[in-house]
Order: structure tokens, then sequence, then C-alpha cells
């Protein structure tokens, strides 16, 4: 959700002024046109735009990513932002096209360039927030508010308390309190310092200096001030991103009309809708969304699904971005009992409380004190007898949010209210989530921000027995998720949101997908973590930091700069957990000793061979059944081989796109080590995907027959395709290995995809009736099977080099992909 803006929360993040950039006179070249019948795509590459990387450096990727199978390539928001911004979410003008990447020419251009390869473009858009900016006047919505207050014909853009403000608008954007004698005021200004400058309002300029301080619209102040004197709403905690209304008519057709313009013009076939629960009302944005670009525009929301939760069903959407689809994919492969041990031996090690009760202290502290602002906001709308309960119905929220027509407000929730604060004020809250609509939105955006904050940016920091399992989305409580699972979630995918995207690295992700899947591979080994492990080899005294610091070393392995990233890793991380230092309050000599951490687990912490091998399992099975699933998968940039990142920045290093390893794949090398075994199993499904979408449609489990079944993850695409993953193949090795288990198939003559490892005999087949395991999967812990008789459906029906055994039917080893079905 692109919540990982957190480091601006920090006082020395505050951004500097810039001159804006000028933009190009030239015309832009013409737009690809508009596909003629509209589909989801067959799968997205998402790509990471920034100065240092804009749209022609994107252009120059295209012919990779066409060859690597992808239909759509996702950009990261292209609308003008603060100047130099890494990520884009801070958006100052909605009617340009950034001019850092290249402006609406450099756009159009990739789009074009996309087209002529057969790829579409998918555009990330934020419609709810912008950036509160230095310099000021780059976003001139606020800059008139600030000059004009409540009248500004702009003031209805922004959720703005005045009375709360007694009649200003808090600025917290200063590095110290405002200092009067650092103040000058002329020529319809008021400035601050070097860095900061203000509209006067109307008539106020040349009254003496306290008495113009007080006439304007707005206050400048201490960043410190936003936590309990905020009178805006803002992104989760980050004052530097002011709450957009878009719920507003006006509004968003001002804030939407490029995008749809690039719609209209064929420049983008899909939107990724960021942060849908900070708005108001997801389903009517949305709405009035599918409305203005029709039904052939692919949209899908950033939204978190909790536990068994379920998208709404009249969102018209084709599903979410695809965290809940990262939960079960990540949690088939982590062992239950090892999870609970790992619990277990961490608790006994740092002397911290289980989950569930982390969690409940973590809202409540990121509650009452970075959500204070919104708290009092609430309890002054609530009343002084309902406002204790909106405290405790907030904290006790188990979803990230209510919605507009849900009809009860959660139960359990106002329940858990009742019995802290007493059942009249528990009922007080009930009844305005019914009935006041002004109340029951800003409850649900406030929650989904607590949410977000208490869990990702704070619980899931501080409670580590197994790091694999704090990702976005995740329930480290229950990280394991069982075959069983896993099947129904995909059947249920399938037949409810077949359109929906699903991913397993972005650029929230604390840890990228294969640092994961050496992660959890502990969970087979749970004593490679006893005290001895983890806390001798690392100095200090905090415990919980030397298990966060071996998990995060063991993850990551022998990469370039490893100390320094690991050192960057683990700093975000003990201000995240807010146990000893914080982004705000900062403990420096505890954060001296950091460094000492990461030195010791950058000198020896790699995985032993037997973890090494299940990693190697995980990141295969990993990448193949979020690659054969239902959905749209999505693959990060750099990730179609092994990708080792650790939170932001770190996962917006540059990208490395291996290029020379896929021709060499491509013209009949074998793959040599885990990473080109990752990118020939990634191409041979997405150029599969692309050229034979009838494959991959329909789902069923199958189930093994024998003593390692439940090692055993495989299902089948009626269409013709049959996946195969080893589960926790540490503790199948350990047991005896597969010991004659058998994979039944479907009818048909199934023959292997994949071509052979290095070394390897050639995969055998075709097979019939059923497959022994030892021979399947002897090569590699994953098997890709394709029905002699499998078809296409739009758009052909022949792969790559065309339509026969290993080589042949999708992967590496045949000729360039064609272009068939775009």
């Amino acid at each position: 959700m692109s919540r990982r803006h957190t480091h601006l929360t920090t006082e020395s993040d505050v951004p500097t002024a810039a001159a804006r950039a000028t933009p190009s006179s030239s015309s832009p070249p013409p737009a690809p046109s508009s596909p003629s019948s509209p589909s989801s795509p067959s799968s997205t590459y998402r790509l990471q735009l920034c100065p240092e990387f804009p749209f022609a450096a994107a252009e120059k990727t295209v012919p990779h990513l066409a060859s690597l199978g992808v239909s759509h390539l996702h950009l990261s928001p292209v609308l003008e932002a603060v100047p130099g911004s890494a990520h884009g979410y801070d958006v100052t003008d909605h009617s340009r096209v950034r001019e850092e990447l290249g402006g609406e020419r450099g756009l159009r251009g990739l789009a074009a360039t996309a087209g002529e390869h057969g790829l579409r473009l998918v555009l990330d858009i934020v419609p709810n927030h912008m950036a509160v900016p230095s310099p000021l006047r780059l976003n001139r919505p606020l800059w008139e508010v600030l000059r004009e207050g409540p009248r500004s014909p702009y003031a209805r853009w922004f959720d703005i308390d005045w009375a709360a403000g007694g009649g200003q608008l808090l600025l917290p954007v200063l590095g110290e309190p405002l200092d009067p004698a650092a103040c000058t005021a002329g020529a319809g200004l008021l400035r601050v310092g070097d860095d900061w400058e203000f509209p006067l309002r109307a008539g106020s300029e040349g009254l003496p200096l306290p008495e113009l301080l007080a006439a304007q619209w707005y206050r400048p102040a201490c960043w410190r001030e936003a936590r309990t004197g905020l009178n805006y709403r803002r992104f989760f905690t980050i004052s530097q991103l002011i709450g957009v209304r878009v719920e507003d008519p006006e509004v968003f057709a001002a804030t939407h009309a490029k995008v749809l313009e690039l719609v209209r013009d064929g420049v983008a076939a899909g939107l990724r809708i960021d942060h849908v629960d900070g708005l108001a009302d997801p389903a009517a944005y949305l709405r009035r969304l599918r409305t203005a670009v029709g039904d052939g525009c692919w949209v899908v929301v950033e939204k978190i699904l909790a536990g068994q939760e379920r998208l709404p069903a009249g969102w018209p959407v084709a599903g979410t971005t695809g965290y809940d689809a990262l939960r079960r994919v990540d949690g088939v492969f982590v062992d239950p009992a090892g999870a609970t041990e790992l619990d277990r031996r961490y608790r006994e090690s740092t002397g911290l409380p289980g989950w569930e009760e982390t969690a409940r202290a973590c809202a409540r502290e990121v509650l009452t004190g970075d959500l204070a602002a919104e708290l009092r906001a609430l309890e002054r709308a609530a009343g002084p007898e309902a406002a204790p309960a909106v405290r405790e119905a907030l904290i006790a929220y188990p979803v990230y949010r209510p919605y507009p027509g849900d009809g009860e407000p959660d139960a359990g929730a106002l329940a858990e209210a009742a019995r802290r604060v007493g059942a009249r004020a528990a009922g007080g809250v009930r009844d305005l989530l019914r009935g006041d609509g002004a109340f029951a939105a800003r409850f649900a955006q406030t929650s989904a921000a607590l949410r977000a904050k208490a869990l990702e940016d704070r619980a899931f920091y501080r409670y580590a027995p197994l790091l694999s399992a704090t990702e976005v989305g995740g329930d480290p409580g229950r990280p394991a998720v069982d075959p069983d699972g896993f099947h129904a979630y995909c059947a249920a995918l399938d037949q409810d949101w077949p359109g929906s995207g699903t991913v397993l690295s972005t650029h929230d992700t604390k840890r990228s997908a294969d640092v994961r899947a050496r992660i959890a591979a502990l969970s087979q080994a749970p004593e490679a973590m006893d005290p001895a492990g983890a806390g001798a080899a690392t100095p200090g005294d905090d415990p919980q930091l030397a298990w966060v610091a071996r998990q995060t070393a063991y993850g990551l392995g022998e990469v370039p700069d490893r100390a320094q990233r690991l050192g960057a890793a683990l700093l975000k991380a003990v201000r995240e957990a807010a146990l000893h230092t914080s982004w705000t309050e900062h403990d420096p000599a505890y954060e001296a000793s950091v460094a000492r951490y990461a030195s010791a687990g950058a000198g020896g912490a790699e995985l032993p061979r037997a973890l090494a091998e299940a990693a190697r399992a995980n990141l295969l099975g990993m990448a193949l059944l979020h690659l054969a699933m239902p959905g749209v998968p999505e693959v990060y940039q750099g990730a179609e081989t092994e990708y080792r990142a650790l939170v932001d920045p770190d996962n917006r290093r540059p990208a490395l796109f291996p290029r020379e390893a896929l021709a060499r794949l491509d013209a009949g090398a074998a793959p040599q080590g885990v990473a080109e075994e990752k990118l020939a199993l990634t191409a041979a499904l997405l150029r599969l995907r692309r050229d034979r979408p009838g494959v991959f449609t329909g789902y069923a489990a199958l189930a093994a027959r024998g003593p390692s079944a439940g090692h055993c993850l495989a299902f089948v695409r009626p269409g013709g395709l049959v996946a195969v993953a080893t589960r926790l193949s540490l503790r199948l090795a350990r047991s005896g290995g597969w010991r004659g288990t058998v994979l039944p198939l479907p009818p048909g003559r199934w023959r292997p995809v994949l071509p052979p490892a290095a070394g390897t005999a050639p995969p055998q087949g075709p097979y019939e009736g059923g497959v022994g395991l030892a021979e399947l999967l002897a090569a590699r812990p994953v098997a890709v099977l394709l029905r002699d008789d499998a078809g296409g459906g739009p758009g052909g029906s022949g792969g790559p080099g065309g339509s026969g055994g290993p080589g042949e039917s999708g992967g590496p080893g045949g000729s360039a992909p064609g272009r068939d079905g775009q």
C-alpha cells in the first residue's frame, strides 16, 4: 500500500526544496490502439520508476520482458510527484505526467514500444492522498487552501477539521518549533527560514508579525505537533501526505482526468488502486471509476484481507493486488510443528509475549500515540459517554475496516469494548456506526491506518519467531497453511476472482519471496535458532535483536554489500519495533549496537547444506505455485531469477534483468544453479500463460498416494496443466524420501515442460495414469506437466518452438516467443 513511506516520519527526511522541471513542448507520439476485446493480463511485471530509472530506461527492458512471456508492464505511479521522489506515491499534480521520468511524451513512447512487442501497460494510481511538499506551491490545490481557507474552491479536496484547529490548518512541516525571529513577510509570502514559503491571506500583509501569523488560515509548526494537534486526514501517520476527498464527484473528476485520458487513448490497459481502504466509501469510488474507464480496463485494488475475510462481492474490480495469495503460498511451505517450536524458543529466549498479546499492545500504543490526533477527532465526534468505547472498538476490530452498507458493525469488537468500558458506551459507538455516515467513514479510515501501522509497521517487527511470516497480509500467529486450505483458497479464487492479482514480491514486502523461502526453511529445523546458535553468534544483550539479526542474515545469505544491507534493515527493524528506540525518539547508544549485530550476522549465517537444499525446494515451489495457480501473477523487477532483497529501500535497488541468462537457456543450455532454475521455470510458465491461456482454466487438487503423500502439493488446471511441488523437503529427506509415493494423473498423456537441470538426464514421459514422485522429482523439487492435447484458447495453441516435449512447450529452449493472443 506504499505504506513504506514510514521513513518520512523522521525529522531529517522532511523533503527539501527543489525546482520543478520544465515540461516538454514537443507533442507526444501516438499511443497504441486499444485492444479489440477486454481481458485480464496473462501476467504483469512490476517496474519501479524513479529519476534514475525513467520511462526511457523502462523502454529498454521491453524486449527482455516480452521474451520472458509477460503480457503487461505494471508501472509505479507516473503522475507528478515531489522532486526526487524514489517511489512516486507523493503526488503533487494529477494533471501532468512526471517530467523527471520523461513526461507524457516518454510515457506514450514507452506504451508504443511495449505495443510493438505485444505488451500493454498497467498504471499504479494514488486516489487517497497528495503530498505536502517542499516547496508547498507544487501542490496547487493545497496552496490555494492555505491562501483562501475554507472558502477556497479547493477546500473540498481535503478532510480538514477547521474547528479543531481554531480556524487554522496545522502544518507540521518544520524541524523545530516556529521561531518568529526566522519569519519574514513580503510579496504575498510568509517565509520561515531558508526552506519554507507560505501564501499570505489577502489583506494580512503589513500586519505586525504576531497578528500576521494569527490571521493566516494555517499555522506552521514543528513536525512533533502532528501526533496530537493534526487536524487534517493523512496517509497512516505520515503528515507529509494529506488525504484527498475523492468521494466528491468534482474532486474525482479533477484528480482522475489525466489517468482517464491515458486509458481512453490506449496508453494504459489496467489500473492498480493504491490503498483503497483509505477512501471514505471504496465501493462508491470503484463504481464511479468503472463507469469512467469502461469494462475493458483491468482494475485491481490494494486491499489486505485479514484471516478468512473475503473481498466485497459487489466491487466492480478483477480482485486484489494479491497479498491474500502471498500468505497462502508462503504458508504451505511452513512446518506447523516447527513454527510452534520456534515460537516456544523465541519466547523463552526473549521473554516477550505471544502474537495476540503483542498485536493488541502495539495497537494500543499506536492508537494512543502515533494516531492520537485521529483518535481525539473520533472521540470528539462520539461525545464523552461513547468516547472510551471508540478506542476499545478500534483496537479490537478484527479486519482492516468496515464498509458503508456492511450492516451491523463487528459484534466481537463491540463486545470487547463493552467488556472494557461498559455496554452503554459500546452501544453508543454501535449507534454512531449505524446512523452517522461521517463518523462511520472516519472510524473506518482510522481503523485501516491503525491496523497497517500497528501490525505491519510495529508488531511484525517486534514478534520474530519466524520472520518469513511477518509479511503484509500475513498472520504471524498462524504462519502455516495446510494443503487443504491452500486448495480451497485456489478453488474459490478461480470461481470468484479469476482475474485477481497474485504476488510474492512487491515494492512493499519486507523481504523478497526468495529471502522468505530461506527463512521458512528454519521451520523444519528449529534447532538452528537455539540460544547457542542465535545469541552466541551476536554480541550484545538484546535477544530479540539477536534473533532478528540471525534470521535476516540466513535469509539474505551471501550477497554483495551484505553487512551494509543487513545493518540498514536491522536499524529500520528496531525503530519500527519501538522496544528500545524509534523513528521519533532515537536512542543513539542502542542504535550504535545494531551495527555490531549486523557485522556478526554478515560473517556467519549462511544456511547449512541441508537447509540450503530445503530453501531451494521452497524457492522453486513458491515460484511454481504462484505462476501456475489461478489469478494473474505479477513478477517483481528482477525476480524472474533468484532475487534476495530486504525491506525498502533495499528492495528498490537498481534491478538486474537476466537477459544473457535467458538467452542461453533459449539457446538450449541447461539451467545451472537455483537462479537459472527459477528463471527457466518462470519463463516456461509465463510463456504458457501468454500463448495458451486456455490451459490455465479451472482448478482441482491432486492427491498423492503413499507414505510421503503429505510432502507433495499438486493440482491440475483442467485446461491441460499439472503442477507438482515438494513441501517440507528437509523433513521428507529425514523420513527416508518418497518411498514409493505415487501421484495419480488425470486422463491423458502428460509430458514434462521444464528442461533438464545441468548434469541430469532429460525428463521422461509421457506419463499416463500416474507417476512415481521419486522419478518425477529426481532432478528438481518441482515439476510441470502439459497434456498432449492442451489447447491455447483465444490466440493459438502453440508455445515457443511448437507444442511438444521439453524445450517446446513454453519453456526456455525453444525459439523466440510469438505474439499470438496479444
